[in-house]
């Protein structure tokens, strides 16, 4: 293949910076308050935001949560902190959905983590942080978080993977030893226990790192622009889906979808895909062309860049659901997930004050005001 001489090239590159940081040429900063950092070597969507929610759900009933981002592909600069008038162009579609998802958390953005640390734990409206969750830092290795998170693709094995831009890893499988936490994402919810053993030797982690399994879990879906929820499971057989999707990999939502519907056409765009109007009047001729019943279902981060655009057909608006996912951990691995992350919590002064006799307290859950009749659309 012709670009596995660019593939070696840009491994030595790589593999030299990160020489540098091992031999402390390149400092790495540590911080008072604690950090957790997110992240994965390869391209492509691992489930990085549903892990950082999942963290968010644990750690907020608790104290004051920070999401920190470089807030890809936003349309502003330098550091933001985000607030109630702040838009998905200033902050980017993830943390936007984060923020909008969890409007009691700190939301804020930087290509600068060090700064953007900085300025969440000395500025006054955020002063109050507890913990930074570092969103896709893994390759920015100039924070050293107090744990490292690396999210392994179970679809794509980074053990037979490539470096760019022959593959999709972003640096040489041995940065995988810099994580203290090894989570393989997108499993298969029926795995055997042969194929954790399998997995647990590709990855041949060291003694120091645990290994842990999710899966992804839909909730149900919502209407973009205002209505009741709907359980998945109260899909009408005979609906036609037009799935609507600008991340890495779609795959999971078919699967999900296919039991459940009549059909399912698929409008795909690339990663992070800002709606342009030629996107627009295509949704809208893709959709009235479609058997009735009809509805478009999309993802929570394509909600943030598609609930502002303008164009959109009555019809298409009145019929566009959002499928939101979560992360679910298999092998009873979340018990033992929390009480890695609260004892490392707990080993900080002033989030150990905040935990003390609350680690064992599970937080109410909100009832769900989910209709579970089959749903008509409109």
């Amino acid at each position: 293949m012709f670009l596995v001489p660019l593939s070696w090239l840009y491994g030595l590159v790589v593999r030299f910076r990160n020489h540098l940081f091992d031999a402390g040429v390149l400092k790495r900063r540590t911080f008072s308050i604690p950090v957790i950092g997110v992240g994965n070597i390869t391209v492509g969507g691992t489930g990085k935001t549903p892990h950082v929610e999942y963290l968010v759900r644990l750690l907020s009933p608790y104290m004051k949560v920070a999401v920190l981002s470089r807030g890809y592909k936003r349309k502003s600069k330098g550091y933001i902190l985000a607030d109630a008038t702040t838009s998905m162009r200033d902050i980017g579609d993830e943390p936007y959905q984060i923020h909008k998802k969890f409007p009691d958390i700190h939301v804020a953005v930087d290509a600068n983590r060090c700064e953007g640390i900085e300025r969440l734990t000395g500025d006054e409206r955020s002063k109050d942080t507890s913990v930074i969750l570092l969103d896709d830092a893994f390759q920015h290795r100039y924070v050293k978080p107090g744990i490292n998170i690396l999210l392994v693709d179970y679809n794509r094995p980074i053990s037979t993977d490539r470096l760019l831009p022959a593959g999709r890893l972003r640096e040489p499988v041995e940065g995988k030893e810099r994580a203290d936490i090894v989570i393989v994402t997108k499993c298969p919810r029926n795995l055997k226990p042969m194929e954790f053993r399998v997995m647990s030797k590709m990855l041949s982690l060291r003694p120091y790192q645990k290994l842990y399994y999710t899966t992804l879990e839909y909730e149900p879906l919502y209407p973009l622009y205002g209505g009741d929820k709907i359980a998945l499971d109260a899909l009408a057989p005979e609906t036609n889906v037009l799935l609507l999707t600008g991340i890495a990999s779609p795959r999971q939502m078919e699967l999900a979808l296919q039991p459940r519907c009549a059909s399912i056409t698929p409008l795909t765009f690339g990663d992070h895909h800002q709606f342009k109007p030629c996107d627009i009047e295509k949704l809208n001729t893709l959709f009235a062309s479609l058997p009735e019943p009809r509805m478009v279902v999309t993802t929570e981060k394509d909600s943030a860049r598609l609930v502002d655009v303008n164009g959109l057909s009555d019809e298409v608006r009145n019929n566009t659901y959002v499928l939101p996912v979560k992360v679910d951990f298999l092998q009873n691995g979340a018990e033992a997930f929390n009480k890695q992350i609260l004892s490392y919590m707990k080993k900080n002064p002033k989030s150990s004050i905040l935990l003390k006799g609350k680690e064992d307290v599970k937080p109410k859950e909100k009832k769900s005001s989910e209709k579970r009749n089959t749903i008509r659309f409109k």
